[in-house]
């Protein structure tokens, strides 16, 4: 990862003290600045904020967050909020130096906190969102930081809370209700994202593209002969692309297993969310797409 340079960080950090609520001039009321790391927590900060937040979000839509670099605006950003909201579990590797980076003085919400982990070998697996009820936790988490943050809009972050905790619930009624419809539950996807929603939903995950959790892993000769035999031996039936990631090595996978490529406009949301404006665009626009497509795909 690319380090930012020193001037930049003085510069930033010396010029960004004393900030973190920023004035509506139509309204006459000060929101609190929050940064988000990444789209889905971006998404659960808007729904539980309101309008009593204004969100910054770090990573943009379609950007995969495994490899990010975070920029001057990124810093800047940083040091003008009251509160940064993190998915935690290590995705955010970039973080905490720029957090020191910027300067900054207010709190840092952890929004897995009390999310029970998946482990592979030795790592935890990041990709929590993809339960709803881990997004339940998530979003509760939020509205104590941010309540924490402004007292005073507590009750409003409450009732929010509410509000889409009733959403959370039922979106995960629909999606159990979906894969209830079909029995092909095999489940082959770019890289290892999934592992929370295939739990949740009993699917059977055959294996990746990309052979980890996150996507800097490659497969070998020998772990592509071996992802397409098991591919043939279960009887999956199509290779899930990711909208944050490329479709070759996918492509040139199924064509060897003989099975479809699920991409363009039906790739998963793993990593990110679609973008902005989109039904995609928000997490729960993007949980809907997956199930939708992959229940589609297998059926």
């Amino acid at each position: 990862m690319k380090l930012i340079s020193a001037a930049l960080t003085v510069v930033v950090g010396l010029t960004l003290a004393g900030c973190g609520s920023q004035s509506d001039a139509a309204t006459g009321t000060t929101r609190l600045a929050v940064v988000a790391t990444t789209p889905e927590v971006a998404d659960f900060v808007r729904n539980v904020g309101g309008d009593r937040v204004t969100v910054t979000q770090i990573i943009k839509p379609n950007v995969d967050p495994h490899d990010y670099e975070p920029t001057p605006a990124d810093i800047k950003a940083i040091g003008e909020a009251a509160v940064v909201v993190k998915n935690g579990v290590g995705l955010e590797e970039w973080l905490d130096r720029t957090i020191e980076s910027a300067g900054f003085k207010g709190a840092v919400v952890d929004s897995s906190q009390g999310v029970t982990l998946r482990e592979e070998g030795d790592e935890h697996d990041p990709h929590i969102w993809h339960d709803p009820r881990n997004a339940k936790i998530m979003v509760a988490n939020i509205e104590k930081g941010l309540a924490a943050a402004a007292s005073g809009d507590a009750a409003t972050f409450t009732t929010n809370l509410t509000a889409y905790t009733a959403e959370l619930d039922a979106l995960d009624a629909a999606n159990a209700a979906a894969f209830a419809k079909i029995t092909n539950r095999k489940l082959v996807t770019n890289h290892d994202a999934f592992g929370y929603y295939v739990a949740r939903y009993d699917l059977e995950f055959v294996g990746s593209v990309i052979p980890s959790l996150d996507t800097s892993a490659e497969l070998s000769a020998q772990q592509l002969t071996d992802l397409v035999n098991k591919i043939k031996a279960t009887g999956a039936k199509a290779i899930f692309a990711e909208s944050s990631l490329p479709a070759k090595s996918a492509e040139a996978i199924a064509q060897q297993a003989g099975v479809k490529v699920v991409a363009g406009e039906d790739a998963l949301y793993g990593d990110s969310l679609g973008a902005d404006g989109t039904p995609q665009g928000t997490y729960l626009g993007a949980e809907e797409h997956n199930t939708r497509v992959i229940v589609e795909a297998l059926s």
